[in-house]
């Protein structure tokens, strides 16, 4: 399960919205508890991926994580997953998401349209990384 404020989530869905017809990128920066993730506070990134590959893919470069993990930690908390937007689709992972995604991690995926988002769903990748499963997104 992964908790998070309902702001983060109206920034999450803004944020595909404004990249429209882009894929938008981010981290989601919480804690690690056990009973699952608390998200505290987004952090927009911006598509580092070639223009023509920007409507469905995203990328987020190694200076970018680092960036922010630094200011994570900076405020006390830990990168607890990532965020994107899948413009025109479904939210739900891709074969490439699940190539490049890390297992722990939750994976939020919001659908977006012209001036709307829609679903929004989160995910995480099996320890094999054979599959993502449906992650409970409870709002707090």
């Amino acid at each position: 399960m992964i908790r998070v404020p309902k702001e983060q989530l109206t920034e999450i869905r803004e944020h595909g919205v404004r990249d429209y017809p882009y894929e938008c990128c981010g981290l989601l920066l919480g804690r690690f508890r056990d009973d699952g993730k608390i998200v505290h506070e987004t952090y927009p990134i911006s598509n580092a991926r070639e223009e023509s590959a920007k409507r469905n893919r995203f990328l987020i470069t190694p200076e970018e994580l680092m960036k922010g993990e630094r200011y994570a930690r900076s405020r006390d908390l830990e990168v607890v997953g990532f965020y994107h937007s899948h413009p025109d689709s479904p939210a739900v992972p891709s074969k490439y998401d699940l190539d490049h995604a890390w297992p722990t991690y939750s994976y939020i995926i919001v659908s977006t349209g012209e001036g709307q988002s829609s679903d929004l769903f989160s995910w995480e990748q099996e320890p094999d990384r054979s599959r993502f499963n449906e992650e409970q997104v409870e709002m707090v």
